[in-house]
């Protein structure tokens, strides 16, 4: 998918994507990568606050999922079911977020699952990264519902 389409349907419709100024750096079927400044985003420490940073991790792991049922002419409804974000280094800067399906993760089931059930369950995961270095890492499941389900 072309950067900028994602990065405008992020911005129509998660409007926190463009408060903070997200931007679509690449949006592959096996990953999306995504990168946010530090000025719309910043806490009291001058560093990125933990919210923001795990808004893009969400934001980064939800478009992988996106991009690969687009990619695939699926149409779906997709929400985040349940997260753990982990915190490992300070961000004093821009920085971004590369999202990734989990190895456990059967995409071929997923999309089975959801044709024949309405709904699907799938981990993606994504890294934040710093000046080089993980800076912290989201752990998430989502649930993809068929547009007619509940």
């Amino acid at each position: 998918m072309d950067p900028g389409i994602l990065r405008q349907y992020l911005y129509d419709h998660i409007p926190l994507s463009q408060a903070m100024q997200v931007e679509v750096l690449s949006a592959q079927p096996d990953g999306v990568l995504l990168t946010a400044p530090l000025p719309p985003n910043i806490n009291h420490q001058e560093t990125i606050f933990g919210g923001s940073a795990s808004a893009v991790a969400i934001l980064a792991a939800w478009s992988l999922l996106h991009v690969r049922l687009q990619h695939q002419g699926i149409s779906s409804r997709l929400v985040i079911q349940s997260n753990t974000m982990q915190y490992e280094l300070p961000i004093a800067g821009s920085f971004t977020a590369r999202s990734y399906l989990e190895p456990d993760a059967d995409w071929p089931r997923f999309l089975r699952t959801l044709a024949r059930k309405g709904r699907a369950r799938i981990s993606v995961s994504s890294v934040l990264e710093f000046q080089g270095q993980q800076a912290g890492k989201l752990h998430g499941e989502f649930v993809a519902l068929a547009p007619e389900a509940p």
